[in-house]
């Protein structure tokens, strides 16, 4: 925490809840990690999170980014919402030749091993 200028005290003035619910869409495993700490660190800071990035990642205890399943199924989902940027555990890198190369065409992608670099690329 405080390499993220984050204190036990900050953390201690919200309560938190995170509601994940079933929907109509399946989900499966942990990749929403990052997101849900972007999102934390984001309240914490009291910085937005840039409304044209999409990011997927299982995230460990000590920070690090974990791959994911359903690569191309989640780039063609944020293609399709109009996201501009993808941020993706850097152990995912090999499996972009799975992702047809249109549906790559005009996303930036940033693979990132820690979750202080999704940070650098998330926030405002």
């Amino acid at each position: 925490l405080d390499s993220l200028d984050i204190s036990a005290k900050d953390i201690a003035k919200y309560d938190y809840h995170i509601h994940v619910p079933a929907g109509a869409i399946p989900k499966d495993g942990p990749s929403a990690g990052i997101a849900i700490f972007t999102s934390i660190v984001s309240l914490m800071w009291n910085k937005p999170a840039r409304p044209d990035v999409a990011m997927t990642g299982e995230i460990t205890l000590k920070g690090h980014v974990l791959p994911i399943g359903g690569l191309k199924e989640k780039i063609l989902a944020a293609k399709q919402a109009g996201i501009k940027t993808v941020i993706l555990p850097k152990r995912n890198q090999k499996d972009m030749v799975e992702v047809p190369k249109e549906a790559r065409s005009g996303l930036k992608f940033h693979f990132v091993s820690k979750a202080e670099e999704v940070l650098s690329i998330a926030i405002q």
